[in-house]
């Protein structure tokens, strides 16, 4: 199992290609000189990043304001710039992990490839650990949010994506624009 380890990386950014309705998500992290881009969808992104944010916020709570755990993310730490290139895909998550390491007051991501279960002769999932500061932590996370919101905007009704060429809204019963949905 090939474990793709940043401890810290000097760069963790969540990001996006495409066209908002065909987006493909990434993390990416990036240190001495090695560069690891793993996939993942829009729903694992905007999970991780409230996870973090909740992560975080307990951690700050439990110690009763004492821990170094940013509120918000720290200004200097915003990182808006495009995804590296080339962009080449190491693996397709399918699960994801977070701890909060007290050691070192860091938090741990993990990112483990999909796999098929059914497969046993298949080899052991590669894996992407990411451990960052919690200021990092809070602008990974505000980015993350930023992204998958730039998305489709929602429906008002059925908060599915609305597309560019008309949406079929469940809440409308399958009405859009005075047509009848096929």
């Amino acid at each position: 199992m090939p474990v793709f380890d940043y401890d810290p990386p000097e760069r963790f950014v969540a990001g996006a290609l495409g066209q908002p309705g065909a987006r493909i998500f990434f993390l990416q992290a990036r240190a001495a000189g090695r560069l690891t881009t793993v996939a993942l969808e829009k729903l694992q992104v905007a999970a991780l990043a409230g996870k973090l944010e909740e992560l975080l916020d307990e951690v700050l709570r439990r110690s009763g304001g004492t821990a170094h755990v940013p509120a918000v993310a720290p200004a200097d730490l915003a990182d808006n710039g495009p995804l590296e290139q080339p962009l080449t895909e190491d693996f397709r998550v399918g699960t994801m992990a977070l701890a909060w390491d007290p050691d070192r007051s860091q938090v741990v991501i993990e990112a483990q490839e999909i796999t098929d279960e059914e497969d046993l002769e298949a080899p052991e999932p590669s894996m992407l650990r990411v451990h960052i500061s919690p200021g990092a932590a809070r602008a990974f996370s505000q980015r993350a949010l930023e992204i998958v919101a730039a998305g489709r905007p929602p429906c008002p009704l059925c908060g599915q994506p609305l597309d560019a060429d008309g949406h079929i809204c469940v809440r409308l019963n399958g009405y859009r624009g005075g047509e009848v949905a096929s």
